[in-house]
């Protein structure tokens, strides 16, 4: 393997300690202690996943989290009403509404409806809106993209005045990874289902950020010799035998899968000069920087 590994575990335990030690800090200054209000609508179990993972993340760091399951079949009208109540409580610090919601919902709206100060996740479009503008500063920025920026830097990857790619364009990761990347100097392209050429594009990417949700696409071929590649897919694929065979638990009798990100790793690692693993790599980031966006929230209505 020629590729040094970039270990978001542990990355990210940093930046949750150093998140539990401002926050006991706090605590013994006498301030409130930090409040994140989860919103889960629905019984969707990766996200019901993803949320549980972020109230124990809440209570390993000495913060508050607070709760709020809602039916699948909620309206807009409810929905609304819980999001303004949650924006005027002042021991909720951030507001994260688990995404997706149900189609009958108007997302837009209800991300709107979030104060700004409390944005914890960087939806908000005017977050968003001032993390594309010149000479503006976003209160805060979406979690994976910003966790992604913070592993290039802290393995030492040199960002401003190199080409970057970013595969994807969700509002989520892949638009807001590119704007990151441009306020930090670097000169972006950003590859979606309509770009020519897709490998030659890469090829000539000193950074890639693989957001595009579909597995192993990148290979070790397209990638720059040396270049430093970012994989924030996961992905399921089928676990197989020796001899290529599906693999079935012997547990339950269903097939076992296994996850994978957007690159094809062991081609990739023999190339790259620097890569994330998956799982390990992005992921662990996502809750780390949820957690720092939460302390910074509090402090900010602190000073209000």
């Amino acid at each position: 393997m020629t590729a040094q590994l970039i270990d978001g575990t542990a990355i990210a335990q940093k930046v949750r300690d150093g998140v539990k030690e401002k926050t006991a800090k706090r605590l013994a200054e006498g301030k409130s202690q930090p409040g994140l209000a989860t919103v889960l609508v629905g019984d969707r179990i990766d996200s019901a996943t993803y949320v549980s993972m972020k109230q124990k993340a809440c209570a390993e760091l000495g913060m508050t989290s607070y709760h709020h399951p809602l039916p699948a079949d909620v309206s807009q009208a409810d929905l609304e009403k819980l999001i303004k109540e949650l924006n005027a409580d002042p021991k909720v610090n951030g507001i994260l509404v688990q995404l997706p919601l149900p189609d009958h919902l108007d997302e837009e709206r209800v991300l709107q409806l979030i104060s700004i100060e409390k944005d914890v996740d960087g939806f908000s479009p005017i977050n968003l809106g001032r993390l594309a503008q010149k000479g503006r500063e976003p209160l805060f920025v979406p979690c994976t993209p910003y966790g992604c920026i913070y592993l290039l830097k802290e393995a030492g990857v040199k960002i401003a005045g190199a080409n970057a790619v970013v595969l994807g364009r969700s509002n989520i990761v892949g638009m807001p990874a590119a704007l990151l990347l441009i306020k930090e100097n670097a000169t972006v392209t950003v590859v979606h289902s309509k770009t020519k050429d897709i490998p030659g594009v890469l090829r000539d990417a000193d950074i890639i950020i693989a957001a595009i949700g579909r597995a192993e696409m990148v290979r070790g071929d397209w990638i720059k010799p040396g270049a430093a590649v970012i994989d924030v897919g996961i992905n399921g694929i089928p676990k197989l035998n020796p001899d290529g065979t599906q693999m079935i638990s012997q547990k339950t009798g269903k097939p076992l899968q296994r996850l994978v990100g957007d690159v094809n790793f062991e081609e990739a690692k023999e190339v790259a000069g620097f890569i994330t693993p998956v799982p390990g790599g992005v992921g662990p980031m996502t809750i780390a920087m949820l957690m720092a966006n939460t302390f910074r929230a509090a402090e900010i209505q602190d000073n209000k």
